[in-house]
């Protein structure tokens, strides 16, 4: 076991992670949107927007995310109508097309988190507002929206987790996050096993990080209604 290598290789790591933080930080914040609006969808009555929104939820949790980063950075690209349009600007850096892809990944896994989160609110509590003569956009967006987030927080603190593994793919379409900084220095001291038992760590020690934010949460915030 090369100890010094694990040391020298410390640094270098460490400052890939800021990366890896950026994708999951931007990946989390546009895929909570789009889940909280294919939620809302899943929870139409109308068929037609409903099968829609599951649709989109089946596509995105029934494939690889690798085969989703794949066909958006180098799928997409090869449509030379977009190549020709405002789109190609973000379509062609393969950080954006990461981004791109792990929003929509997590965004199919957080709608159906809040869509049952949303079922689990009981319906006195929406009468109960009703009654007091609340509109029904008010009661959605100050009572069910508040509360649906709050029951959702223990599976949603999963999802953060592995959308933080998930975001190590990132390294196949050329980014320097953490594991893409691993391979590289792995390409040049032919030392696997040490490099990323320090991958690991830093890795664990974020996961670490967020299941006890969750948790801080969950204690603070989190009810069951």
């Amino acid at each position: 076991m090369d100890f010094e290598l694990m040391i020298g290789s410390f640094p270098k790591l460490l400052s890939a992670t800021v990366i890896t933080l950026k994708l999951l930080s931007l990946s989390l914040f546009f895929g909570l949107f789009i889940g909280l609006l294919f939620a809302i969808l899943r929870m139409n009555k109308n068929p037609i927007v409903n099968k829609f929104a599951y649709g989109y939820s089946y596509v995105f949790r029934g494939t690889p995310l690798l085969v989703q980063i794949f066909i958006i950075y180098f799928g997409l690209g090869q449509i030379e109508y977009l190549r020709s349009t405002f789109l190609w600007v973000i379509l062609k850096e393969p950080y954006w097309c990461a981004i791109i892809a792990f929003a929509l990944n997590t965004g199919a896994y957080t709608s159906e988190i809040l869509r049952s989160a949303f079922q689990t609110i009981k319906p006195g509590l929406i009468e109960a507002g009703k009654s007091l003569g609340i509109p029904k956009k008010v009661i959605f967006y100050k009572i069910q929206i508040p509360i649906a987030i709050k029951q959702s927080l223990p599976a949603y603190g999963n999802e953060i987790i592995l959308m933080l593994k998930g975001t190590s793919l990132a390294s196949t379409v050329t980014l320097m996050d953490l594991t893409g900084v691993a391979k590289y220095i792995i390409s040049t001291t032919f030392k696997p096993i040490e490099v990323f038992i320090v991958a690991g760590g830093i890795y664990l020690f974020m996961t670490f990080c967020v299941h006890n934010l969750i948790k801080f949460l969950e204690k603070k915030y989190g009810f069951q209604t």
